[in-house]
Parts: C-alpha cells; sequence; structure tokens
C-alpha cells in the first residue's frame, strides 16, 4: 500500500496556482474580474484550502488584490507596475546570462536550440501557451547554469506580472517572428561563448516588454484600479 500515500497539500497549492494563473494570463480570468475561492475550487475539483493558498501568492505577485470584507479580484493592468517588473526581470535574466555562458556545454546548447525550435512551431500554429513554454525553457537554461538562487528567485517573482503582457506579445506573428530571431543571435552567442554578446541580446529581448507596456492600444491605469463599480459582498468565510 505504499503508493497511497496522501496528496502533498503544496502538490494542491501549487496546482491551484498554476491553473488560476494560466487563466489570468489568457485573460480567461479578465482584469478586474471577482475571484472566490469557494468558485475557484469548485471549478477545479480542489478543497478551499489550497484556493486561498494560491490566491495569497497571486496577491503577493501582484495578479491579484484583496480588500477585506469587501473584495478579491484579479488586478487591472498598470503599464507602470508592468514596466517596473519587466525592468527587474530584465536585469536578472541580463545577470543570468552574462554569469552563465562560461558554465554552458554544448548540451545546453542543444537544449536551447531544440527550444527555439518548438517556439517557431507554437507561434506558427497559433499556440502561445507553447511559445511561452518554449520560451521559458531557453531562458531556464541559463538561470539554471549561472547558479544563482536569488536571481532565480526574482526572476520566479516578478515574472507572473508580465505574463499577461507575454501572452498578447506572443500572440501576433511579427512580434513572435522577431523574437526567434532575437533567440538564435542570443542561442549563437552562447555557442561562441561570448557572455557579453549574451547579456546584451538578454537585454534586447526583455527590454521589448518593457516597450509593449507603453505600447498606446496597452490599457493605462496609472493610478492603479480604485474602487469596484458596484458593491460585492465580502468573501465567505473560511470553511
Amino acid at each position: 500500500m505504499e503508493t497511497l500515500r496522501p496528496v502533498r497539500r503544496t502538490l494542491l497549492r501549487d496546482t491551484a496556482y498554476e491553473a488560476i494563473r494560466d487563466a489570468i494570463v489568457r485573460g480567461d480570468l479578465p482584469p478586474g474580474a471577482p475571484v472566490r475561492d469557494a468558485d475557484l475550487a469548485e471549478r477545479l475539483g480542489l478543497s478551499r484550502a489550497p484556493v486561498r493558498d494560491a490566491l495569497a501568492r497571486l496577491t503577493a505577485e501582484g495578479l491579484v488584490e484583496s480588500k477585506p470584507q469587501s473584495y478579491t479580484r484579479v488586478t487591472r493592468l498598470v503599464p507602470r507596475d508592468v514596466r517596473d517588473a519587466a525592468a527587474v526581470v530584465r536585469a536578472m535574466q541580463e545577470l543570468a546570462a552574462r554569469t552563465a555562458v562560461p558554465f554552458l556545454v554544448d548540451a545546453d546548447i542543444t537544449v536551447m536550440r531544440t527550444a527555439n525550435g518548438r517556439f517557431r512551431d507554437a507561434t506558427r500554429a497559433g499556440d502561445v501557451a507553447g511559445a511561452l513554454h518554449a520560451d521559458d525553457l531557453i531562458h531556464d537554461v541559463l538561470v539554471a547554469a549561472c547558479g544563482n538562487r536569488a536571481v532565480a528567485a526574482t526572476i520566479e517573482r516578478y515574472t507572473p506580472l508580465i505574463r499577461r503582457l507575454e501572452w498578447r506579445r506572443f500572440g501576433t506573428a511579427d512580434a513572435a517572428h522577431g523574437s526567434a530571431e532575437l533567440h538564435d543571435r542570443l542561442i549563437e552567442a552562447c555557442a561562441a561563448r561570448d557572455a557579453a554578446a549574451a547579456a546584451r541580446i538578454t537585454a534586447e529581448i526583455w527590454r521589448t516588454l518593457e516597450e509593449l507596456a507603453d505600447d498606446p492600444d496597452y490599457p493605462d491605469d496609472q493610478d492603479g484600479p480604485g474602487e469596484p463599480d458596484g458593491p460585492e459582498g465580502p468573501d465567505e468565510p473560511s470553511a
């Protein structure tokens, strides 16, 4: 009966976190949408405890906001916040690239090239989720090779806030093609063990996200989301 071990609570919490985060990034839970732990728990087939843990994490990451006894909702898109998060991620990714390149092996380069091939295939197919996953694989090679836990933790902390912007970016053919070309340049710099070039190209890749936040078509809410338009009863009490 050793295989019938209880499922760890942390696994359920992470499952809930990933599902809710992805729904926010895709727009299935749009900016300003109310979120209730009971409703989400029912939709996910989970208890409310891991959902609450997930919502607490998403609140810390800036994707969800809450006012006690008033509302819990998806945050609105605030360009200033996205630019700030993108700037931090860019700096950390640049540091990771600069530090990692001397330690890369040929297998790492192969992983990056394969991932970029998947990235191209995903963008041609309109598979934004697949493109984001492949994009992560490329940059994760450098983050892992740099061996800096603070860099990895900072990237993990701030990346969710810019995911909605990345989803929009990879949803356009021109932007996706440009990203694949930048990946090619990055991979070639890594293959040549040119740390300075890899860091410079990495910064260029992530700077495009900051620029996208300045797009005039991007929702602008510089002063923050403010109060809900109408009353929305308090969240249900904890079970």
